[in-house]
């Protein structure tokens, strides 16, 4: 389809290189049809080059690419330039890539380029006139008011571009209003273009519209860019401000100050925020109880605060407010909500406790205890059941002795007044008690008295009483080791009512070692035997029991004070005394005395039979402090075990001997000496279990069947004909050695001998391949692979050769060779020459193994 001409329209030279010119080119039916455009060589910066009807590919495409930067897609197919191009070939093609990201869906649409060089004088002309024209295509402000009455449809605004004065124009809009939701809200006269409004609008569901204007030419041709028109809806109070909850609760304390805050209110408006339709006001009505006025709104916050300081919950505990929220920053016309505010009183401790009397009487019985005698209560207008009203209760005078207490009963918030300890009719018949109350919680009242007292006389009841064992623990001195039959002072009891001892028995009811015989009338003891202040730690406690005549009781403790005497000596508690003789020459010694101090140190210390020179002779005896001394040894003794007796006397003369076992080891520390065997000692001796004898004489046993099989072995071989070695035991070695045991490094060979390697080899000066050890001046006979079976006996200078056998009481030597050196041809031996040299010599070892093994 060629495009459209302006009639009338004069041609004229060139006035720039190439002129545009548009051709779109349809081939086959398919969905996307390759489109041709003739383009000059010269293009400028955002020029329309063509349009593409897209809907043939898809009638909705959510995304449109250029696959060449160069150009660029609008969403109408307009094909338009980024900048300007200068294209030296005659054809240039890219591809329109459109998507559909709801079916996931893509088509190409390529693009063809084709340059022509013909200019078209009349679109030449068209194009110059449009660039000496002024351009107008921009939006007037728009606006539509909420709620409108109309008529319908209503007139917004025409939208006009200065290129209708050479090109018919069609005008046409897209957007949300027109094809998407609310559709058909705006429409376009294709002519005029005439903007119309088909309804009316809430702006608080659509407070703008964004819409896209188009301005073509009837063949599609489109000479403006695309222009985006923003209807705005103005906004009209249709809405009336809410509060965010129907009914508030607040609470807030008695006795607050002024200003106080109590709570705040919050309410919303739905009309365009900053302006007057949103502005709000909050203020209250009216109160409940209406007198005295005591809570105050502030108008733009909302917030509650009290305007009085006479709030008093034990008056009114709660006041109902109803509140109003107007918009139109409060003017009358404004439109406006109320609501309802319950104000909740706390609380405070601003009365105190108070008795329902000044003075209370109460009696009990003597000697009772634990028992309930009275029930104060009191009286509290705080809240019941809180810290403000529970009630602790406090004895201020009269109970110094500790006889009583006073409790409350969390139910009731009585005071319950109670005999902890038991009172004496004899002593006091009445007592008086001041009692106070407080809260729990602190007050907060302007009273300066904190506390509400009374006055409790309580009057002591008298009771027939038993006897009193008063003190219940009573004492007597009595001197250890005095004579059976001693009698004294023993325990005392009395009748409270008579305070006399007259007409009490006497009973004991523990005496733990027997020691004492009470007497049933006077409560005097008797010593029935002999007292061990030692035994008892210097105190010996009796159980008494004092009785009257109607048979009460009560019990007592007569404590035995055992006097201390001198009738212990002084002891060594060590009695084994450990010196090692090779880093000490003496050892501390220690005494004691169970006796009492004064009776005790300081020591004297003293060898028993210091008369005896031997004695004298072998041991001596120092004086380290006034407990101690210190016992060495003289003249070098013997390792062993001595006694030495040691005499040890107290300061008032008492003595006693200790016999002490000293003994002198070989050792480092007296717990070295300890563990070890006697043999340092001398004195110790070894003393083997039968498992270890069983364990010894299986070893034994062990040993001759070992040697038994080996002269067997020995025997048997001598008995056959000697056979030429097999070429696989020519490999082996023998080597006859003077050790006496094996050594770890043995090699046992397949033919019998035992192969010892002492040491490193050396080459040998006898047959091909010799070994020689050197190990303690002495060389090994080795019969090794070579070609010839070889030995080698010959001796170097201060060295043996030597073939041993062990024999009844010594070694037997086979072949020495002595002398100085010798040839190695003359140290050869064939191999039937060593066997006929060594068989008899076997034999006989054999026969003699075999009785030494019966012997």
């Amino acid at each position: 389809m060629a495009p459209a001409r302006a009639p009338g329209s004069p041609s004229g030279a060139l006035c720039r290189q190439l002129l545009l010119t548009l051709a779109i080119l349809t081939f086959a039916c398919d969905a996307c049809k390759t489109v041709t455009l003739h383009v000059p060589f010269k293009l400028d910066a955002e020029k329309l080059i063509g349009r593409v009807n897209l809907k043939e590919c898809f009638k909705s495409a959510t995304l449109i690419h250029s696959s060449d930067p160069d150009f660029q897609i609008l969403e109408d197919g307009s094909v338009y330039t980024t900048h300007a191009i200068l294209s030296s070939s005659e054809k240039r093609s890219f591809t329109i890539l459109l998507s559909n990201t709801e079916t996931q869906e893509e088509k190409e649409i390529p693009v063809l380029l084709e340059h022509q060089t013909e200019v078209l004088k009349k679109r030449h002309s068209q194009e110059k006139v449009l660039r000496r024209a002024k351009r107008r295509w921009a939006p007037i402000p728009c606006s539509v008011p909420e709620n409108s009455l109309g008529p319908f449809p209503l007139f917004l605004q025409q939208i006009q571009s200065d290129t209708a004065q050479n090109y018919t124009i069609y005008y046409s809009i897209s957007g949300p209003g027109v094809d998407k939701e609310p559709r058909n809200l705006f429409y376009v006269e294709r002519d005029t273009g005439n903007l119309f409004c088909t309804r009316a609008i809430d702006r608080e569901t659509y407070p703008s519209f964004e819409l896209v204007a188009f301005a073509t030419t009837p063949d599609g041709y489109t000479p403006e860019y695309p222009l985006t028109l923003v209807i705005r809806i103005e906004d009209e109070n249709d809405n009336y401000p809410i509060f965010t909850e129907t009914n508030y609760v607040f609470k807030v304390f008695e006795n607050s100050k002024i200003g106080t805050t109590v709570g705040q209110v919050c309410a919303t408006d739905k009309d365009e925020p900053d302006t007057l339709h949103t502005r709000l006001r909050y203020s209250i009505i009216e109160q409940f109880p209406a007198s005295p006025t005591l809570f105050s709104m502030h108008p733009t916050t909302g917030v509650i605060t009290t305007s009085s300081s006479q709030l008093d919950r034990e008056l009114i505990d709660k006041y109902q407010l109803k509140i109003k929220v107007q918009d139109m920053d409060g003017q009358y016309f404004g439109l406006q909500t109320t609501a309802a505010c319950i104000i909740n009183i706390e609380d405070v401790n601003d009365n105190l406790p108070a008795f329902t009397s000044s003075s209370y009487v109460a009696s009990v019985e003597e000697n009772r205890i634990d028992v309930e005698i009275l029930r104060v209560a009191v009286q509290d207008k705080d809240l019941i059941n809180t810290a403000n009203w529970r009630a602790n209760y406090t004895i201020l005078k009269g109970n110094e002795d500790g006889n009583f207490k006073i409790v409350t009963d969390s139910e009731t918030n009585e005071g319950v007044l109670c005999v902890v300890k038991p009172l004496n009719y004899e002593e006091k018949q009445q007592v008086t008690l001041q009692i106070g109350v407080v809260n729990e919680a602190p007050y907060t009242g302007s009273s300066r008295s904190t506390m509400n007292t009374a006055t409790i006389t309580v009057n002591v009841l008298n009771q027939d009483e038993g006897p009193e064992c008063d003190p219940r623990v009573q004492t007597v001195r009595i001197k250890e080791n005095v004579s059976v039959g001693t009698k004294n002072i023993g325990y005392k009891a009395y009748d409270p009512e008579t305070r006399s001892s007259s007409g009490i028995r006497y009973m004991k009811s523990n005496d733990p070692e027997g020691w004492v015989d009470v007497d049933e009338n006077s409560g005097v003891i008797t010593i029935l035997k002999r007292l061990d202040r030692e035994a008892r730690s210097g105190v010996y406690n009796i159980s008494i029991i004092a009785s009257d005549k109607d048979g009460r009781t009560c019990n007592g403790v007569l404590g035995i004070i055992l006097e201390d005497v001198n009738d212990n000596g002084p002891v060594i508690p060590q009695r084994t005394v450990i010196i090692c003789k090779p880093v000490m020459s003496s050892a501390e010694i220690v005494a004691s005395d169970p006796d009492e101090p004064i009776h005790g140190p300081p020591f004297d210390f003293s060898l028993e039979g210091a008369s005896d020179s031997e004695v004298l002779r072998m041991w001596r005896l120092t004086k380290v402090n006034d407990i101690s001394a210190r016992l060495s040894y003289v003249n070098d003794l013997q390792f062993g075990k001595y006694t030495v007796p040691v005499r040890v006397t107290d300061r008032l003369g008492l003595s006693l001997v200790t016999p002490l076992d000293v003994i002198l080891c070989d050792c480092v520390t007296p717990n070295d000496c300890t563990i070890r065997s006697g043999l340092s000692t001398g004195i110790g001796e070894v003393i083997l279990g039968k498992w270890a004898i069983l364990a010894i004489l299986l070893g034994i046993a062990l040993l001759f069947c070992v040697l038994f099989t080996l002269v067997c072995g020995a025997t048997t071989g001598a008995a056959k004909k000697p056979k030429v070695f097999p070429d696989d035991l020519t490999q082996q070695n023998l080597i006859v050695s003077n050790t006496e045991a094996p050594g770890d490094d043995k090699v046992y060979s397949t033919n019998g001998f035992t192969t010892h390697a002492v040491g490193g080899s050396a080459q040998g000066i006898c047959g091909t391949l010799g070994s020689r050890v050197k190990t303690g001046g002495q060389e090994t006979i080795e019969m090794v692979k070579g070609g010839h079976q070889t030995m080698e006996s010959c001796q170097e200078t201060g060295h043996h050769h030597t073939l041993e056998r062990y024999k009844e009481g010594g070694q037997h030597t086979l072949d020495s060779c002595r002398g100085g050196p010798i040839a190695a041809d003359n140290c050869k031996y064939t191999y039937s020459e060593w066997c006929s040299y060594t068989q008899p010599r076997l034999g006989e070892e054999s026969i003699r193994g075999d009785t030494l093994v019966k012997n």
